[in-house]
């Protein structure tokens, strides 16, 4: 359980640091685009977020 859970926060920090390594100015561009969208818009991106990777990692489990 530990080795996949560690696993699966390497491959986060991996895919979370492509952005800012291969396009860094694309990068600040997105980051200064989402902090003028108002709160709830960036909730609701963040709960599709939650859902979709929740039923990956349920597809996979299956």
């Amino acid at each position: 359980m530990l080795t996949s859970i560690l696993m699966g926060l390497g491959l986060l920090l991996l895919f979370e640091g492509l952005g800012p390594l291969l396009m860094p100015r694309a990068w600040q561009q997105m980051l200064r685009l989402m902090s003028d969208q108002p709160p709830e818009s960036l909730r609701r991106i963040g709960g599709c977020l939650v859902v979709a990777g929740a039923l990956i990692l349920w597809a996979l489990a299956h």
